[in-house]
């Protein structure tokens, strides 16, 4: 079947930023935040800031993490980004307080509307509330609420809201059991 790219609808979609914050942010994010040689956890933060995220205390960002619009990022405190983890902010992503994105971890808030021929671009809202844990290579999808200490284990997949203290695997991600935190 042959698709008429000239079809497809992201009318209704604006980046934020401006063209020329975004360009800036391309070439910071390429930089800084995607590159292996750059360890300084406080100037990422500094950047993340100045480009409008909203960022807490204790954060450590490691290497090669890629962030597509921090105007669009929250951050809490004592939170983990690990190597490769993926914000695809084409909307609204919340993160709380001592929350671990592990390595490789995916949060895509865009994705496409396949049953129109317009193929048109639907983003939502992540919110991944205190003490949830992502596994690493997990991927949240769009609209998804991962509720207090959640755990989406390696390799899973969130399709829907994940319940408090619950503990998620597979593709889509089903609740195994409850997670139990001792003090």
């Amino acid at each position: 079947m042959k698709v008429d790219l000239e079809k497809y609808n992201n009318e209704h979609y604006y980046p934020g930023g401006g063209p020329v914050i975004r360009f800036f942010w391309f070439i910071i994010n390429a930089a800084v935040f995607k590159s292996y040689f750059f360890p300084f956890n406080f100037i990422k933060v500094f950047f993340l800031r100045m480009f409008g995220a909203k960022v807490g205390r204790g954060v450590t960002i490691k290497p090669c993490v890629n962030i597509k619009y921090p105007w669009f990022v929250k951050i809490g405190n004592h939170v983990w980004i690990g190597e490769e983890v993926w914000i695809d902010s084409l909307a609204t992503i919340e993160i709380g307080d001592h929350v671990c994105l592990s390595q490789g971890a995916m949060l895509l808030t865009g994705n496409h509307d396949y049953t129109k021929s317009s193929f048109d671009l639907v983003v939502k809202k992540i919110t991944i509330e205190n003490g949830t844990w992502i596994g690493a290579k997990s991927v949240v999808c769009p609209g998804v609420i991962c509720q207090h200490h959640s755990v989406l284990s390696v390799s899973s997949v969130a399709t829907k809201n994940l319940e408090p203290h619950g503990i998620y695997q597979g593709n889509p991600a089903v609740k195994i059991k409850t997670r139990e935190i001792n003090s």
